[in-house]
């Protein structure tokens, strides 16, 4: 009779009790195994780990490299010791961090609405301090030391903040320094930047700022997943390396007269030598005083001074681009002899207007010049002459080539940030942003720098060093050594670089050059650049502008060289450029007139002015 078999021993109960223990126990044995390797052949490693996730790096802020004009003598740009307010929010409750920011809003003399919005809730509960202000007095830092229980979680320490000795016009060159943006942060911090790094905004201090900043040093601390520390001990600590000093070409003296001469003038004064590229003054007006940003109000003076219409944080030298008016006639000069388009010694008669097709030029003596050969045509600044020259004998490719040539229409690569290029305008270029043909009309208004034509000050005054230098621009520069900030050692000397080299030959340089000795003898400037302390050629200029339509008010130009009859590396190259918006005074060739006066002489604003009104009054 079939069934199922009774129950073997091997299936009791009993056995399957055993199977469940080994099973256990092996299982026991391996988590034995795994937390013995955890602990105590991998214990070392992660226990690194663990230290390591805790560890905060504190940077430790390097001293900024200090700069100096040509005589390393006096700092331009110097640091001093200031304090920064800081706040652990991690320590407040939101009603006692109300009361503190209440408190210390008037202590600092800043808004409550400030203060918050520098706190962010990222920080809010967190033990990280987070500075508040900068550039405390000493005074308010005694204050809250002495009601330290009124301020809890408040701290403060020693914080260098950048101090300009020389304010005015030397601001563009200078620049000033801040703290970093959340959108430079992304671009820069791989570069060794970080959050609340200061660092440059604008002119040198932007530019030289890798070399300025030097590196920051570093302070480790163990902290828990808040940010509080628990522990006292340090466990290493590697020292900043200080920023290099920076010399720059700036001769002090010349800046400073410069800037006196031009005044409260819209527009700029700029003076090169041309043998090396040394810039010896840039000034450009208005300019702004960067030790305000500085202030308990610095942002609000950061905020008036960007929407100021004047534009005071415009460098006029490089970022400012014009039209070149009469001293284009330069290059077109230039043109003539190298081409072999006119003979200079035959003559255009002006009559005091030139008729294309159904537009009439006007010379700017609606008399008429006369009869005019080419070195008094420039002399006289005669645009019927030039009209003739472009329209007849030069044609628009030519103008463009020799334009080129003198460095218009690219940037110099001066070591500024901003920088912009001008415009020599083509007929491709026309049809490419007006979608209209190039005229006749068009090359008769680029012969006397109207037009489309637009150029910075500092390309002008490399195109006079082109002329100078008989065929050669050198890059204009600002930084000229770079020194240990301790020792004062030379580490490095910036060398003379070549721009461009011109293909045209000395001798026709030498006849631009003499034609522009005529223009201060016999022509447009005879009286009005008279000073006896040097003999300079140079050139005038008038641009008309929109805010000279209604014929009240020009662009001034002036752009000279002197001594006229000196070997370029004892020449200097001055341009000065004086806006539209200004009143009507024909300032440039006068300005000119003092700083040629002040520099050769060397007298300062006044004694210049003086020495040239006894001329006067001879």
């Amino acid at each position: 009779m079939g069934g199922f078999p009774e129950s073997s021993p091997s299936n009791s109960p009993r056995k399957r009790i055993l199977i469940l223990g080994v099973i256990f126990f092996l299982v026991v044995v391996a988590y034995v195994i795994y937390l013995f390797g955890m602990q105590i052949v991998q214990g070392q490693e992660y226990e690194t780990r663990a230290r390591q996730v805790a560890r905060q790096v504190v940077p430790i802020p390097a001293q900024r490299g200090e700069i100096y004009d040509r005589y390393y003598d006096v700092p331009l740009v110097m640091n001093v010791n200031s304090f920064a307010v800081e706040i652990i929010p991690g320590e407040l409750t939101n009603k006692e961090l109300d009361t503190v920011l209440s408190r210390l809003s008037s202590a600092l003399n800043i808004s409550v609405k400030s203060l918050e919005a520098k706190i962010t809730s990222e920080f809010r509960n967190l033990y990280n301090p987070v500075e508040l202000a900068s550039n405390v007095s000493y005074e308010t830092i005694i204050y809250l030391a002495e009601h330290k229980e009124q301020f809890p979680g408040i701290t403060w320490r020693s914080k260098q903040v950048r101090r300009y000795l020389e304010s005015g016009s030397i601001s563009h060159v200078l620049g000033y320094v801040g703290t970093i943006t959340s959108e430079e942060l992304q671009i820069l911090y791989n570069q060794g930047y970080n959050a609340g790094t200061t660092l440059g905004k604008t002119g040198i201090e932007k530019m030289y700022d890798k070399v300025l900043r030097g590196t920051d040093g570093k302070r480790y601390k163990t902290v828990d997943v808040t940010g509080r520390s628990v522990q006292q001990s340090i466990h290493s600590e590697v020292p900043p390396e200080n920023g290099n000093d920076l010399v720059l070409t700036i001769d002090r003296h010349i800046q400073r007269l410069c800037e006196q001469a031009l005044g409260d003038r819209v527009g700029s004064a700029l003076v090169l030598r041309p043998s090396n590229g040394e810039v010896l003054a840039m000034v450009s007006y208005p300019w702004y005083d960067p030790n305000l940003f500085y202030k308990k109000d610095g942002e609000k003076r950061f905020s008036e001074l960007s929407n100021d219409p004047m534009f005071p944080f415009l460098n006029r030298t490089i970022q400012s681009a014009y039209a070149p008016a009469s001293t284009f006639k330069v290059i077109m000069t230039s043109a003539v002899l190298g081409e072999e388009a006119f003979d200079p010694q035959d003559t255009v008669t002006c009559r005091g207007s030139l008729r294309l097709g159904d537009r009439t030029f006007h010379c700017w003596k609606r008399s008429g010049h006369g009869p005019m050969d080419l070195p008094h045509a420039l002399a006289q600044s005669c645009n019927v002459f030039f009209y003739t020259m472009g329209h007849e004998h030069l044609g628009v490719d030519s103008i463009v080539k020799y334009a080129r040539d003198f460095g218009f229409g690219r940037i110099t690569g001066v070591d500024l940030p901003g920088e912009v290029s001008g415009v020599i305008p083509t007929p491709e270029w026309k049809e490419k942003n007006y979608h209209t043909p190039w005229v006749g009309g068009d090359t008769v208004n680029m012969s006397i720098g109207q037009g489309y034509t637009t150029v910075t000050p500092l390309q002008m005054a490399n195109a006079l060093a082109l002329l100078v230098n008989e065929g050669e621009i050198y890059r204009p520069h600002l930084v000229r050594e770079i020194r240990d900030p301790v020792s004062g050692k030379l580490l490095r000397e910036i060398d003379p670089d070549v721009l461009h080299k011109s293909s045209l030959e000395p001798e026709l340089f030498r006849e631009v050059k003499d034609a522009m000795r005529l223009v201060i003898t016999d022509g447009t400037a005879r009286y009005v650049v008279s000073t006896n302390a040097v003999d300079p050629a140079g050139k005038t200029g008038t641009g008309q502008t929109s805010h000279s339509q209604s014929g009240e008010n020009f662009n001034s130009w002036f752009v000279a060289f002197a001594p006229y009859d000196a070997p370029p590396e004892e020449q200097l190259v001055l341009v000065i450029m004086v806006e539209s918006v200004n009143e009507w005074e024909w300032w440039a060739p006068k300005a000119a007139n003092i700083i040629l006066q002040g520099i050769f002489a060397e007298q300062d604003y006044d004694e210049a002015v003086d020495s040239l009104n006894a001329w006067y009054l001879r």
